[in-house]
């Protein structure tokens, strides 16, 4: 995640908070979590009558947005003292991800690692990744969307198992990019607790499951914030994680590109089976291959054996005519959410910055390619060089074109968070980087003016 884009709209308010060390309610709601929530697709949303058979045609039903608050007031109201100066940084970067949390209109979010930015500062002509809030602990959040606002109503801060905060700093020196304050002139300690948490499940039990893209890894986290379990690729070294870490994830995950490893997962409908979506090509054999292909990885991973099941191919639009403005990057493309439809259909988040489409993938028919050559990084030609992975009898997922949110008015940049709500009902979050733009000579954020949304559609006819 780095600062960009610009705002479309803007809103503003106010709202104050209660104090409890790892969590907060807003408005004088209760704090618990409420436990057995929906695990898949969650409740109809109301919307107007379906206007026949064609295309997928949304209609925003509902826009809401998130009011300013000082993330100083946020952070030390779940941890105090964590965020000392925040240097004028607001709240934000809720939409990473959206999970129906079983009652109208209200979402589990989660924040990524904070305020974070690198198109700003260069030092000799490179780019510093800058953590101008660096006590900042990611959060996930229960909201609900009433009227044109988002209303907080729980936060619980991600801890270690003996409830230390886990940051979203870099986690290991010479493999994760360094860590800077904000005005990029001294390194940050690197943190092997770090998290660059970008989505999120809650299962009935009421734990939640939360993909990050440091290793990449996979989180198990209790219902009060406490990391349970850390699964990392074999092969990945991380020592001093005040949490259990288990590299048993298919090694091959290693390769992925720096800031682009999981950024994607959802629970299917029987309650035990996760999807995780590697954001972009993994960089095999090499950087300039991955960058150029067109073919990812979404993987099937059991919570009840906890390991992985299975591995299959997603194929990437060709971004000359997915999006004119990447200039023929493919690099640009990447995913940045799944939704479970039903038990073999999932949505998947196609997106550039300023462009996002939502694709239906059926599993069936696809291939996996768990455990076979395609999961060694000395195979050559590798998965990601093949410019048709059919020609290596390789099934990719066969995907569908189900909604256009670049032909939605108002749909905001950067759409990283998507749920399906029903057969015709679907709620969309962006991620507003925190409202992260240029730093003033003191230090304070010139803030870019992108607000946190969440807009709620309604479909003309069913996704499958």
């Amino acid at each position: 995640m780095s600062a960009a884009g610009g705002a479309r709209r803007r809103a503003s308010g106010r709202r104050g908070v209660s104090r409890r060390r790892g969590m907060v309610a807003v408005a004088g709601l209760a704090l618990a979590l409420p436990m057995g929530l929906l695990t898949g697709p969650g409740v109809a949303l109301a919307g107007p009558p379906a206007s026949g058979a064609g295309s997928v045609v949304p209609t925003v039903v509902r826009t809401g947005t998130l009011p300013d608050t000082s993330l100083a007031s946020f952070a030390n109201a779940l941890l105090p003292g964590s965020v000392p100066d925040d240097h004028g940084v607001k709240l934000g970067g809720i939409g990473s991800d959206l999970y129906p949390a079983g009652a109208p209109n209200e979402f589990w979010t989660i924040t990524d690692r904070g305020p974070n930015g690198q198109i700003q500062i260069k030092v000799d002509g490179k780019n510093r990744r800058t953590f101008p809030v660096p006590g900042f602990d990611p959060a996930i959040l229960r909201v609900r969307v009433e009227g044109s606002t988002i209303r907080v109503l729980t936060a619980v801060a991600i801890t270690t198992t003996h409830g230390k905060p886990v940051t979203g700093l870099s986690n290991i020196d010479g493999v994760d990019e360094t860590p800077y304050t904000w005005d990029a002139t001294t390194k940050l300690a690197f943190d092997p607790n770090g998290l660059d948490t970008e989505g999120l499940v809650r299962t009935r039990n009421g734990e939640f499951w939360v993909v990050d893209e440091y290793s990449p890894s996979l989180l198990r986290i209790s219902p009060t914030g406490r990391a349970l379990a850390r699964y990392v690729p074999a092969g990945v070294r991380l020592t001093g994680a005040d949490y259990p870490v288990i590299a048993t994830l298919p090694a091959i995950l290693g390769s992925r590109k720096i800031n682009r490893g999981f950024e994607g997962i959802t629970l299917a409908p029987d309650g035990r089976t996760l999807y995780l979506a590697v954001q972009s090509p993994l960089q095999l054999p090499d950087a300039d291959t991955g960058d150029a292909s067109r073919n990812t990885r979404i993987l099937r991973f059991d919570t009840s054996a906890t390991k992985v099941t299975g591995e299959y191919v997603y194929r990437f639009e060709d971004v000359t005519t997915f999006d004119p403005s990447a200039e023929g990057d493919p690099s640009e493309l990447k995913i940045s959410s799944l939704a479970a439809v039903n038990d073999h259909t999932l949505l998947v988040d196609e997106r550039t910055d300023p462009v996002a489409r939502l694709y239906t993938v059926d599993l069936r028919g696809a291939t996996n390619i768990l455990g076979t050559k395609w999961d060694t990084a000395t195979t050559s030609p590798s998965l990601e060089s093949l410019a048709d992975p059919s020609s290596a009898d390789v099934r990719a997922l066969r995907k569908t074109l189900a909604v256009d949110l670049e032909a939605v008015p108002g749909m905001p940049d950067k759409i990283e968070g998507v749920a399906v709500l029903g057969p015709r009902g679907i709620a969309v979050a962006n991620d507003n980087d925190f409202g992260l733009g240029t730093f003033d000579a003191a230090g304070r954020l010139v803030d870019s003016g992108v607000r946190s949304r969440i807009l709620l559609l309604h479909l003309n006819r069913p996704l499958a």
